[in-house]
C-alpha cells in the first residue's frame, strides 16, 4: 500500500470525525446558534478533509495513468472547485441564517452579552 493512500485514508478518517462531532453538536447544543456553530465548523472541516483526499486521489491516479487519463484529473479539478465553493458558502449561509433566527426573535440561550441586540436598542434611542 502506497503512502499516498495511507495518507488519504487518513484525511477521510479526519472528515469521519469532523462530520460526526457536527452531528453530535446538532443533537446537544441547546439552542439554533451553537447548533449552527457546530454544524457549520464542523462540517466544514469534514468536507474540506473529504475533498482533500479526493483532489490527492485524482492527481495520484493521474499521474500513475502516466497522465494520460483525462477523468481523474476531472475529478480533482471539480473537488476543487467544490472547496472553493464551499469556503465560500458555509459561511455566508450560516451567517445569514443566525441573522435571520436573530431578527425573527430566537434569543441565545445562556447568552451574557447580545451585541446585536444591543446595537439594535441604541440606534432606537438615537432616534
Amino acid at each position: 500500500m502506497s503512502i499516498f493512500l495511507i495518507l488519504f485514508y487518513i484525511f477521510i478518517a479526519i472528515s469521519l470525525i469532523f462530520n460526526f462531532l457536527g452531528v453530535l453538536g446538532l443533537l446537544r447544543f441547546p439552542d439554533v446558534y451553537t447548533r449552527l456553530h457546530a454544524a457549520t465548523k464542523a462540517t466544514t472541516f469534514g468536507s474540506i478533509f473529504l475533498a482533500f483526499a479526493i483532489v490527492g486521489y485524482g492527481f495520484l491516479t493521474w499521474y500513475w495513468s502516466g497522465y494520460s487519463d483525462p477523468r481523474a484529473l476531472t475529478f480533482a479539478l471539480h473537488s476543487i472547485v467544490a472547496i472553493v465553493a464551499l469556503l465560500a458558502t458555509n459561511p455566508t449561509g450560516a451567517h445569514a441564517i443566525a441573522r435571520a433566527a436573530h431578527r425573527s426573535g430566537v434569543k441565545p440561550k445562556m447568552a451574557v452579552v447580545d451585541r446585536l441586540e444591543d446595537s439594535k436598542t441604541a440606534k432606537e434611542v438615537k432616534k
